[in-house]
């Protein structure tokens, strides 16, 4: 694996003080659908998971079930490239938006009914999803009013620990998979870190080429903790509603044959954390797919999704 994708990683918080202190100020609409794909739609995510009014969905599911007689009057598409065709279609499905790209030149960002639009500032970007990923989660806290300065301090000091961290479950779970059979890998999280969990499973399947299941923790609950024998769970864990449940399954699984390995920035109250329990995700990625000797993130097709 390419040590740009390393690079990429550390600019995360060069990148994210960059856009709090270069956007300018701006109010996001309530009440309105929030499109987007992949890390796009689990951004938003975790928004309405904080309990803001907005509607996150995904993009091709809402394109292709919607009625498409009469437009929303307003709506939030978000794409990091620009380009996304889900993205671009939705686009005809509104009287007006706003846009929200790292590419901002790009399709999305340039169509006539587009009101305004928010450049995430996150720089190129090759790889899988990090700094542009952590810039779209700025980019909404502000929009909603959310200040994210101390959140983003905090961020720049642990980085070192986040890369260590990364680098520990990286050589735990090769050790694990290299070893002996394992019947499943899941990250789980719950309230806005389900968001986390998707996209920590995103990454780190494209990155490593082995699949990675990311759900609610809830839901794991619910039936695949049966898998729970020689399987890897990897728990992301904040101090919310759903604290003490993720303790006593924790210490279920593991009594049922489960790895479990947490992550969990104990600093962050738990809306501000999913800035940072991602960032270890990121570090995993890396280092894991070096392990595994991969060379390319992306084969079977490009960072950008785009279909006719």
């Amino acid at each position: 694996m390419s040590s740009k994708m390393l690079a990429e990683i550390n600019e995360i918080p060069v990148k994210a003080v960059e856009f709090l202190n270069q956007s300018p100020s701006y109010t996001l609409p309530l009440g309105v659908p929030y499109l987007g794909m992949g890390s796009s739609y689990f951004a938003p995510l975790a928004f309405k998971y904080m309990g803001i009014n907005i509607q996150a969905e995904i993009a091709s599911e809402f394109f292709n079930y919607q009625e498409k007689n009469s437009k929303f009057p307003n709506g939030v598409i978000l794409s990091q490239s620009g380009r996304s065709s889900e993205a671009i279609w939705c686009t005809s499905l509104f009287e007006k938006f706003i846009g929200l790209s790292n590419y901002t030149q790009n399709a999305l960002c340039t169509a006539s009914n587009v009101s305004w639009f928010i450049d995430l500032l996150a720089g190129d970007e090759l790889y899988s999803s990090s700094k542009t990923y952590i810039n779209t989660l700025l980019a909404l806290f502000k929009g909603f009013g959310m200040d994210a300065t101390d959140a983003i301090a905090l961020l720049e000091k642990k980085m070192p620990e986040y890369d260590k961290k990364g680098e520990e479950m990286a050589n735990q779970v090769f050790e694990l998979i290299s070893n002996k059979p394992i019947h499943g890998i899941y990250i789980i999280g719950s309230g806005p870190n389900i968001s986390t969990a998707l996209e920590a499973a995103l990454i780190l399947s494209e990155s490593t080429k082995r699949n990675f299941h990311g759900l609610p923790m809830a839901q794991y609950d619910h039936g695949p903790k049966e898998t729970a024998e020689n399987s890897i769970v990897i728990q992301i864990i904040s101090k919310g509603a759903s604290y003490e449940r993720s303790l006593k399954l924790s210490d279920t699984i593991s009594k049922a044959g489960a790895t479990v390995i947490t992550v969990e920035e104990p600093n962050a109250e738990e809306n501000f954390s999913i800035l940072h329990n991602m960032v270890p995700f990121n570090f995993m990625a890396y280092y894991l797919a070096e392990k595994l000797n991969i060379g390319e993130t992306f084969l079977i097709g490009g960072k950008v999704t785009e279909t006719e």
